[in-house]
């Protein structure tokens, strides 16, 4: 695909995007959406510039702040920045909180909440983050869930689908999915019961992608190396990434042998929420627009690298206006070192040069809001 090709066919891409990265490959007859994914909604409250940790028995002011929907939402909105249809299954509690993550996200960011739904008397969950130097602190807060999940037996047909596996709980709507041809994307978090079974992520057979980082895959193979728990992970699953913290991250497509690696970009990074779920985001893009795999490892950190210079979990996830800018001025720095930037190369036939319509238009804000005047 060509810069001009991506620009010409804007009007495919969700309304809030201005580039379409999958032009070159939509066909009519294609799922009506790129990504489907279901989980918890966290509304999300950021202080920054704090200059320690909070100490017990003071008070703390904060130089800044920010709140916008989070948990399962980071993923959302960082899949919706980057041109995807995206479709979300979630429950919002009916308090002004839920409101306003609905709001944000639907009309802020463009995904559709036609399987989502607001479940009366229940309260959105809470997630307080503290960043201070290169650290942040965290505190959450949320009542039991409704008792019927968001996720509905029969999951829309779509292109692609992001899971989060946990041990020894299968989900059946990935099963589904995957019967369904939808390429099934998945992470995983920290086994809490210390057992790291890889025979407990039952639903990694239906999986096309495992996206662990260097620790859980390790501990999941017995291995002690992220790039051989890279190819003992590429016999259970097709294709295995790993991520590898500031060294970049590393993959192995087990179907054809292929491996690659792409060292990190170094940034100075201002807060990690979210990053994970970016990185996740810009390598299913990738996928879904059949670019070579080392191409889909450093687009997927570039948007990383990105996230981590801003605060905030969906506030942070960049759009192509934020990629453009950046390989733009990448390129006028002098002295770069040739080889590093043929790595990015690739962008010259994505983003554009002209901006047709302003950006961005309206996303989650940095407040829940002000009164509206009568």
């Amino acid at each position: 695909m060509n810069a001009s090709n991506a620009i010409a066919t804007f009007q495919e891409a969700p309304p809030h995007c201005q580039l379409d990265p999958l032009a070159a490959v939509r066909r009519p007859d294609d799922p009506p959406w790129d990504v489907y994914l279901t989980g918890t909604v966290f509304l999300d409250i950021i202080f920054t510039g704090l200059d320690s940790a909070p100490v017990r028995g003071t008070e703390s002011w904060a130089r800044g702040m920010g709140s916008s929907p989070g948990g399962v939402a980071n993923m959302a909105t960082a899949l919706a920045r980057l041109g995807l249809h995206t479709s979300l299954a979630a429950a919002f509690g009916d308090d002004h909180y839920g409101e306003y993550c609905w709001d944000a996200l639907e009309t802020g960011e463009g995904i559709d909440l036609a399987l989502s739904r607001t479940v009366p008397g229940w309260h959105s969950p809470v997630t307080v983050s503290m960043a201070y130097d290169d650290e942040r602190t965290m505190v959450s807060h949320g009542h039991e869930p409704p008792p019927e999940e968001p996720a509905p037996d029969c999951p829309p047909r779509a292109r692609a689908a992001v899971a989060a596996l946990t041990p020894g709980r299968p989900a059946p709507w990935i099963e589904q999915a995957g019967r369904k041809g939808t390429r099934v994307f998945a992470d995983v978090g920290w086994d809490d019961t210390g057992a790291w079974d890889l025979a407990g992520l039952t639903d990694l057979e239906h999986c096309e992608a495992f996206l662990p980082n260097a620790q859980e895959a390790m501990r999941y193979t017995g291995t002690d190396c992220p790039r051989k728990a890279a190819h003992a992970l590429s016999r259970h699953v097709p294709l295995a990434v790993v991520t590898l913290g500031p060294e970049g991250a590393y993959a192995v497509d087990g179907r054809t042998g292929e491996a690659a690696e792409v060292p990190a970009i170094a940034v100075e990074a201002l807060d990690p929420t979210g990053a994970g779920d970016v990185f996740v985001a810009g390598f299913v893009t990738g996928t879904l627009a059949d670019w070579p795999l080392a191409d889909r490892l450093a687009f997927a950190g570039l948007t990383a690298a990105l996230s981590v210079q801003e605060f905030g979990g969906s506030l942070s996830a960049p759009g192509w206006l934020e990629i453009g800018a950046w390989w733009r001025r990448v390129q006028s720095v002098p002295g770069q070192d040739p080889a590093a930037l043929s790595r990015y190369s690739f962008l010259d036939d994505l983003v554009p040069t002209l901006q047709a319509r302003p950006w961005p238009l309206r996303r989650a804000v940095p407040t829940i809001g002000f009164g509206r005047s009568a």
